[in-house]
């Protein structure tokens, strides 16, 4: 009789239950696996987009609110799969959600590093606190929807600041 081995036998990978990966969603999901970090992968998500909302919003506040809206449909997609593929109803790894914030909050900013960064802490103040109408959606919705209407809400209500100061400013 042949021993027996300690570790159990490979899983035939075609047997898999959940089916193939799906590569492009999760990438989508995860910003190209920035959310996969082993610590805040929300913040560490959120300033993989500083840079590319920052680039967006040199080329235009028209671009910068275009990308916002297309991360919309492209995250629910994402995130509906990778909440399939995990199998929890939010995923940390999932931050696209935390772009398409970021992008709102940055739509008011002026192209300057304190405007930047009092759009990204705004942004995160509000995602992690879950204040208002952020931590409303967050409970009341389930799915793609769930995991990206927070982060809008966050943004928005990072946006509304940021837009509030310049209008104190410009009138003083």
């Amino acid at each position: 009789m042949a021993p027996r081995s300690s570790t159990p036998p490979r899983p035939d990978p075609s047997d898999a239950p959940r089916g193939p990966r799906p590569w492009l969603a999760l990438s989508v999901a995860t910003l190209g696996g920035a959310g996969l970090s082993p610590k805040a992968p929300g913040t560490v998500g959120t300033l993989v987009a500083l840079p590319l909302g920052i680039g967006l919003q040199a080329l235009g506040t028209p671009w910068l609110a275009a990308a916002a809206l297309l991360l919309l449909p492209a995250g629910i997609w994402a995130a509906n799969r990778a909440i399939a593929w995990w199998g929890d109803k939010d995923p940390q790894a999932v931050v696209v959600d935390e772009a398409a914030g970021l992008f709102l909050a940055l739509l008011p900013a002026l192209p300057e590093w304190p405007w930047w960064g009092a759009a990204f802490l705004l942004f995160r103040l509000f995602d992690i606190l879950k204040p208002g109408p952020v931590g409303w959606l967050d409970r009341r919705l389930t799915g793609g929807w769930g995991v990206m209407a927070d982060d809008l809400a966050a943004g928005a209500m990072a946006g509304g600041i940021l837009l509030a100061v310049r209008l104190v400013l410009a009138s003083g």
